[in-house]
C-alpha cells in the first residue's frame, strides 16, 4: 500500500538559521529522496520483514555512505552536521534504512579510513561509497554485548595469514554484506580489527528471523570457522578497545540525529491527524489533553535538535567527547520512543495500522534504544563522567 508523504519538518526555534546553505541543500535532497523512494514501499517491506535492496543505489547517490569521508576515497567530504542531517532524514523514513547507512559509514568506512593502511583505504572505500560493496561490523557476541572486552572471537598467526574463530550476533547488513569489519583477540590478548571478505572459506552469515523491530533491515550472525584471513587485512593503526569504541562514537552521533527524524515523523503525523479527526463535533486537536501532548512533543523535539546541533559543532571542531555523544544518543532516542508511544495513542486504533508510520517507528526505536550502547549503559557513562566513579564493569 503506497501512501502520499505529506511530511513537514518542525523548526520551532528557527534552527535553520544555524545551518549553512550546503546543510539545507543536503537535507532537502535526502528528504525528497525519502519521500519518493522510501515512504511508498517501506510499510510493505516492513510487513514482509524484508530489506528493500533496491534502495542501496539511491543511498549511495544521495551521499549516505561515508558523507564525511574525504572525496579522494569516494566519500562526500562533508562536515559532521551534514552527516547528522542525512541520518535524520533517512530515519524519518525508517530506522532500519538509517541503520544500513550508519553501519556502512560509521562502522565500516570510518574504521578503514581511521585505522586502515593506505592500501586498505584505496581498495575498499570507493567501492563502499558507491554501494558496489556493502559492509557490516562484528563486535557484539552471544555472551558479550555491553562488555565487549570479554569477547571470545580470536585470531592465531599462521604464516602470512591469521586463523579466525568465533561468532558475532545482532549484526545489521550481515546477510548481504560483501565485507565485515571484525574485532577479535590476538594471541597476546589484544583486540585487533580486520577485514573479512565474503567467500573466504569458513565464513558464513546466517540471517536472524522473527524480529518485531527493524523489520525492513537485514540482521544476521557472523560465524568464523577457521577462516584464513591475509595479514594485510588487519588494521595496522589501532590496538585495543579504542578501535571499536571510536567507531561506536561516530555511529552513536549519527543516531542522536537520526532519532529526531523518527520523532518528527510521529509528531507531524499526530498533528495532522488530530486536526482532521472529528469527535464530539469538533477536531480532537481542540481538546486540552491532545494539545498538551503535542506541546510536549514539539518541546522535546526542539531540545533534541539543539543538543544534536551543538554536538555537531563540537564534532566538527574535534572537541566532542564520547560522554557528550552518550548523553545525546540516550536522550534523543528516549525522546523519540516516548513521542512514538504518545502519537500512537492519539491516533487510537488507526495508530497500530500500516496506514500510518507510527507503530513501525515505535517498534524500530525499541532496537535503537538498545543498540550502540543500551539506554542504561549510556546513563552510567554520564554518571561516571560527573562523579569520577565507575558503577559498572571492573
Amino acid at each position: 500500500m503506497s501512501r502520499t508523504d505529506l511530511f513537514q519538518s518542525p523548526d520551532y526555534y528557527q534552527l535553520d538559521e544555524l545551518l549553512t546553505e550546503e546543510h539545507k541543500l543536503v537535507r532537502s535532497s535526502v528528504r525528497e529522496w525519502v519521500k519518493r523512494e522510501v515512504t511508498p514501499v517501506i510499510e510493505e517491506f516492513a510487513q514482509r520483514a524484508e530489506f528493500p535492496k533496491q534502495l542501496i543505489r539511491g543511498l549511495a547517490e544521495i551521499g549516505a555512505f561515508g558523507p564525511y569521508i574525504p572525496q579522494q576515497y569516494g566519500g562526500g567530504g562533508m562536515d559532521q552536521i551534514s552527516y547528522g542531517l542525512i541520518m535524520q532524514e533517512i530515519e524519518r523514513g525508517d530506522s532500519g534504512i538509517r541503520s544500513t547507512a550508519s553501519v556502512q559509514s560509521s562502522l565500516v568506512m570510518y574504521p578503514i579510513f581511521a585505522y586502515g593502511s593506505e592500501e586498505q583505504r584505496k581498495r575498499y572505500l570507493p567501492k563502499l561509497a558507491s554501494g558496489e560493496w556493502m559492509g557490516c561490523f562484528g563486535l557484539t557476541e552471544p555472551d558479550f554485548g555491553s562488555n565487549p572486552a570479554g569477547m571470545l572471537t580470536n585470531i592465531k598467526a599462521d604464516g602470512n595469514h591469521v586463523i579466525l574463530n568465533g561468532s558475532k550476533m545482532w549484526i545489521s547488513n550481515a546477510p548481504f554484506a560483501d565485507i565485515a569489519v571484525v574485532w577479535a583477540k590476538d594471541e597476546q590478548g589484544s583486540i585487533r580489527g580486520l577485514i573479512v571478505e565474503r567467500g573466504m572459506e569458513g565464513f558464513s552469515t546466517p540471517e536472524t528471523h522473527g524480529k518485531w523491530s527493524l523489520r525492513a533491515s537485514a540482521t544476521g550472525e557472523l560465524v568464523f570457522d577457521n577462516v584464513k584471513v591475509p595479514k594485510e587485512n588487519i588494521f595496522p593503526n589501532v590496538k585495543g578497545l579504542k578501535g571499536p569504541l571510536g567507531c561506536l562514537n561516530s555511529a552513536r552521533y549519527g543516531i542522536a540525529w537520526g532519532a529526531i527524524g523518527a520523532a518528527m515523523d510521529c509528531y507531524d503525523t499526530a498533528l495532522r491527524y488530530t486536526k482532521e479527526r472529528i469527535q464530539f463535533g469538533k477536531p480532537i486537536a481542540s481538546f486540552q489533553l491532545q494539545q498538551k501532548k503535542l506541546a510536549e512533543m514539539i518541546t522535546e523535539i526542539t531540545k533534541a535538535q539543539l543538543l544534536a546541533w551543538r554536538l555537531g559543532v563540537l564534532k566538527n571542531e574535534n572537541r566532542a567527547t564520547p560522554q557528550q555523544i552518550s548523553m545525546a544518543k540516550r536522550n534523543n532516542v528516549n525522546m523519540a520512543i516516548e513521542i512514538a508511544r504518545e502519537a500512537r495513542q492519539m491516533l487510537g486504533g488507526m495508530g497500530i495500522t500500516g496506514e500510518y508510520p507510527i507503530m513501525r517507528h515505535m517498534m524500530n526505536l525499541e532496537s535503537v534504544i538498545t543498540y550502540e550502547g543500551t539506554h542504561d549503559i549510556h546513563l552510567l557513562i554520564t554518571g561516571m563522567d560527573v562523579t569520577g566513579i565507575n558503577a559498572f564493569g571492573g
